[in-house]
């Protein structure tokens, strides 16, 4: 399983303006989708490209576009922090949704809602901004696998261990880009040094 942690100093900068609990919600929104851009760069650093004819305002030439189409799969809610990052990047993507939240005594995901567009011959951008246990993951990767998708990379934050051997598990074949590899998981399933929630902290609920 290829696994890929950003190593750039905004990456560094905006990923601490994350973790610090003095970050209110407006702060905290704006620097996600700011580090998004940097993933979802990443992410799409493989895309194949083809050729293609256009005129420049003085001479035609052979520019690249993506080869095939762009599917973001937020997984509720946390993955809509990262959502515009990818339609700012790639407007025409198509966008969908996978609802799942964690039992907080298993910490296994429980499902409640998802819905895809078309998955066949896209590369798939699943936006799972904490990988814990690595349960929400696994369940949302099953599901678009279950609609066709087979080109998939999982766009997250921070990652932990634990979640990454489940990955390695479950999906090895499904490529992680995140912004750091944390120490490990608290006694209540939490990434640690982590951020917090990050669904509380970019809506401002408790």
């Amino acid at each position: 399983m290829a696994i890929t942690i950003l190593d750039h100093p905004l990456a560094s900068d905006l990923l601490t303006i994350l973790r610090s609990r003095e970050t209110n919600p407006p702060d905290f929104r704006q620097t996600a989708e700011r580090l998004g851009y940097l993933l979802v760069a990443e992410a799409l650093s493989d895309m194949p490209t083809d050729p293609v004819e256009i005129m420049t305002p003085l001479e035609p030439m052979t520019g690249q576009q993506l080869h095939r189409p762009v599917v973001a799969v937020a997984v509720l809610r946390a993955g809509l922090g990262l959502l515009q990052s990818v339609l700012s990047l790639v407007p025409d993507a198509a966008i969908g949704f996978a609802g799942v939240q964690r039992n907080e005594e298993t910490a296994e995901p429980m499902e409640y809602y998802t819905k895809f567009p078309t998955l066949v011959d896209a590369r798939v951008l699943i936006l799972e901004p904490m990988l814990a246990t690595g349960g929400s993951l696994s369940w949302a990767i099953d599901k678009v696998k279950e609609n066709g998708a087979n080109d998939i990379t999982a766009v997250c934050v921070v990652i932990a261990p634990e979640g990454v051997d489940r990955m390695k598990d479950d999906h090895p074949d499904v490529r992680i880009v995140a912004a750091s590899l944390d120490r490990e998981l608290n006694p209540n399933y939490y990434i640690a040094p982590g951020l917090g929630d990050m669904g509380d902290r970019l809506f401002g609920t408790v």
